[in-house]
């Protein structure tokens, strides 16, 4: 059996590669780092280690890579001859990604290749699948006739790594990848590492609203408090008593929208603030915080829920202060905290250019119920 992962970096690698490799499937990573991929292809084996409760160290065999920007007859081969492909790249880049597996899907077609091979894009996004799919079938209408599109919701914290490590990945112990088993009717690969459910969007969205949004609260307000490391945060007591708001309010929706019992979604907020409190995870503000442009926006980790919960009639202040504290996150190093500030600056003394600029990053237009207070951190911003 024999998988194309798109995304060779430590996600890649350190979560869905790793599942993959203990479920008995020939690896092929690909990524346009050239170097990256040189380096698997020098490599035969690299070990993935857990740390935390119940640790243990994961030796990864049987891979290599080919570059998906310069190589592309070689990636339409593996592609062909592929039981499944996967992704790890970040949600914006599937729309970069789909014609090149189109193509590949086309070629597999054409070369009357037997079966349909799966397609998970593996992304914290809902539903990340689904617009994989639809950006595939625009560049080959037929696709559904060679491949099975199945969206997933994963979960596992894979910080930045310490210099040295190679190809080796440090990543915590938990990790969840749940996978809707419909599309395949009946016929799902046989992966011990994920979990087939009917209904994934109670699963994908729990954890995006919690997990997800739990971290990145961390990180926006561990930046503003002055704390560097993430696992250092919630010892803060302000600070924490900030992300328990938070998540207090995505309990709330959670329970309403999808009929959770109230203990239960409390036990798992408990057992993700756990998980952020691992001091063996070498994670930054900085790295969890990055990236807020897409962190704000409307179907995202603080929007999303906030703008749910505003629809309901219930309150989401704690989940605005969340999107205050993004706003806030300076970093010159990341390309999405640059712009940020210098559109946040541009319109910075003009009410109606940051009322417009709510719209334009949020989603959010001026009747919705959440504007007026996404207006308001806008301004002082």
């Amino acid at each position: 059996m024999k998988a194309v992962h798109f995304g060779a970096g430590n996600i890649g690698r350190g979560f869905v590669g790793v599942l993959l490799h203990e479920a008995g499937y020939e690896l092929v990573f690909a990524d346009v780092a050239d170097a990256l991929i040189g380096q698997i292809n020098d490599q035969d084996s690299y070990v993935v280690h857990e740390v935390g409760e119940g640790a243990r160290d994961h030796e990864v065999t049987g891979f290599s890579g080919v570059n998906s920007a310069s190589d592309l007859g070689g990636l339409r081969e593996q592609i062909v001859s592929a039981d499944m492909i996967t992704t790890a790249v970040g949600p914006r880049v599937l729309q970069i990604i789909a014609p090149t597996i189109a193509e590949g899907l086309r070629a597999r077609a054409e070369a009357g290749v037997e079966g349909r091979v799966a397609v998970m894009a593996c992304e914290n996004a809902i539903n990340a699948t689904d617009g994989l799919a639809e950006a595939i079938r625009a560049a080959y209408p037929e696709a559904d006739q060679v491949a099975i599109f199945a969206n997933t919701a994963v979960d596992r914290i894979v910080p930045d790594q310490a210099p040295g490590q190679g190809l080796d990945v440090t990543v915590e112990t938990y990790h969840e990848w749940a996978v809707e088993s419909a599309p395949f009717q009946g016929q799902t690969p046989d992966v011990p590492g994920i979990t087939w459910v009917e209904d994934l969007e109670p699963y994908i969205t729990r954890k995006l609203f919690t997990v997800n949004t739990g971290h990145a609260a961390t990180a926006y307000f561990g930046r503003q408090a002055g704390i560097t490391k993430i696992s250092d945060v919630l010892a803060d007591a302000q600070v924490r008593s900030q992300v328990e708001a938070v998540l207090a309010e995505t309990k709330e929706l959670l329970v309403a929208k999808f009929g959770f019992a109230p203990e239960v979604q409390q036990a798992y907020v408990e057992k993700i603030i756990t998980r952020f409190t691992n001091p063996h995870l070498p994670d930054t503000v900085e790295r969890v915080g990055r990236a807020p442009l897409r962190k704000i926006s409307r179907t995202e980790r603080f929007v999303g829920p906030a703008a749910e919960l505003a629809e309901r009639g219930l309150s989401a202040d704690a989940l605005v202060a969340a999107v205050a504290a993004a706003l806030a996150f300076d970093v010159p190093e990341d390309p999405e905290s640059a712009e940020l500030q210098a559109r946040l600056a541009a319109a910075r003394g003009d009410r109606q250019a940051t009322d417009a600029l709510v719209t334009d990053l949020t989603g959010i237009a001026e009747e919705h119920p959440l504007f007026p207070a996404l207006s308001e951190v806008f301004a002082a911003a």
